[in-house]
């Protein structure tokens, strides 16, 4: 099997490699380039999501090449489609460890892939990063999470909505692991800021007809809405329960509304006024976020609004350079040390810090409302707020053989 390598990324171009290499360690030649590795959805239902991280890291990756590398090793990059199939994703981890040997993987978007790459990554001992928003919980040696965890979100989002609309809560969630557990979040949080959840409706990836959803809203009378489906679902509840005439009764708020640039194919009407509680969005205001944005828009033009992941990929690649540099090598034992001492970012998002404890960020949550022009307006933040569940039940400097993913209390 060939895989491209690349090292592209607007006006810069790098070579085009065979990877071949074999074993599990990675290559420790000064001369040679530091090979990572990327597995992301650039085809397929979630390509809105895969697309953007890949170009997240690409940037990341040529602004460490063009600063003359890590250590002073070039950087590259093997790329994988998964396609939007999980199965692909431990077929392509498992030949990146193996064959390629990469000294850090970046890769997935669902709760489902990242479950399906952490045995990998355990038994080859490589520092994999997780770049997605998710349901919060796992802790082990080599994971770490650049995306917000529930706990960090939904903590936010709760108590915001209590205080904004009123204590009734209904919850509209996907029947799998981010649904499920992030529902069990939203009851925990609305139990702690004196909310009731009045109704739970958890259902499948597969439809597409929210009547009877909106039916049961009509009559539980909720203040707000929690409503956490995912792709196309997103875009054909909103615009339903729009056109229900719920939008001028019921607060609708959402973590993940605008993670994959739903805000831009609902209707100016239907989306206005959602509001959401996400790590990123590309109207977050300093300098940092600035300069990414320039240099974004330089290698990839303006058609899309950038999104979340693409900056939690981003930042991942940083923070592995860095401890790279700290540990002054690529090995995985000692770049896991480094990135155990408390590194810190000055993100596009904000200050990061990576917990040592639990491998999560620390990290701003931002309550942005959508507007008419398919865009969102920042009317909060809320700063370095702590992945509080992890931090509680994940301590892999005390216990660093833990492997678990740990769920709320009673579910």
């Amino acid at each position: 099997m060939l895989r491209r390598t690349w090292t592209k990324v607007g006006p810069r171009s790098l070579l085009c490699v065979l990877a071949l290499g074999a074993g599990l360690a990675p290559q420790a030649n000064a001369a040679d380039p530091l090979k990572i590795g990327a597995i992301f959805d650039l085809t397929g239902d979630l390509n809105i999501y895969g697309v953007q991280q890949m170009r997240g890291l690409r940037l990341a990756v040529a602004e460490l090449n063009a600063a003359g590398g890590v250590g002073g090793r070039r950087v590259e990059v093997i790329e994988s489609d998964a396609q939007s199939e999980q199965a692909k994703y431990t077929q392509y981890a498992n030949t990146l460890v193996m064959r390629d040997r990469i000294s850090a993987l970046f890769a997935g978007l669902t709760s489902s892939a990242r479950e399906a790459i952490r045995p990998i990554v355990r038994r080859s001992n490589t520092p994999y990063f997780y770049t997605s928003l998710y349901e919060g919980g796992a802790c082990d040696k080599q994971t770490f999470v650049t995306g917000p965890s529930a706990s960090q979100q939904l903590s936010v989002l709760v108590e915001w909505a209590i205080k904004t609309y009123g204590p009734r809560i209904y919850i509209m969630a996907p029947d799998y692991n981010f649904g499920t557990i992030s529902a069990s979040w939203v009851a925990h949080y609305a139990q702690k800021f004196g909310g009731t959840v009045v109704g739970t409706d958890l259902l499948p990836l597969t439809v597409t007809d929210f009547s009877s959803t909106i039916q049961k809203i009509q009559r539980a009378k909720p203040d707000f809405v929690v409503a956490l489906p995912v792709g196309a679902n997103q875009t054909g509840f909103i615009e339903q329960f729009s056109a229900a005439g719920l939008k001028d009764k019921v607060g609708l708020v959402s973590t993940n509304y605008g993670s994959g640039n739903q805000q831009v194919v609902v209707s100016p009407e239907a989306g206005k006024d959602i509001v959401a509680f996400p790590e990123y969005m590309m109207w977050v205001n300093n300098p940092e976020n600035d300069a990414f944005r320039q240099k974004w828009e330089q290698a990839y033009g303006t058609d899309e609004p950038i999104i979340g992941t693409a900056v939690d990929t981003y930042n991942a690649v940083l923070l592995w350079a860095k401890a790279v540099e700290k540990a002054g090598t690529a090995d995985a034992a000692q770049v896991i040390e480094a990135l155990e001492s408390g590194l810190t970012l000055e993100a596009p998002n904000g200050l990061v810090t990576l917990l040592p404890q639990s491998h999560h960020l620390q990290m701003n949550i931002y309550v942005a409302r959508a507007n008419t022009q398919r865009g969102f307006d920042i009317i909060e933040t809320r700063p370095a707020v702590l992945p509080s569940f992890e931090s509680e039940v994940c301590d892999l400097i005390g216990k660093p053989k833990t492997a678990k993913h740990f769920t709320p209390p009673g579910l």
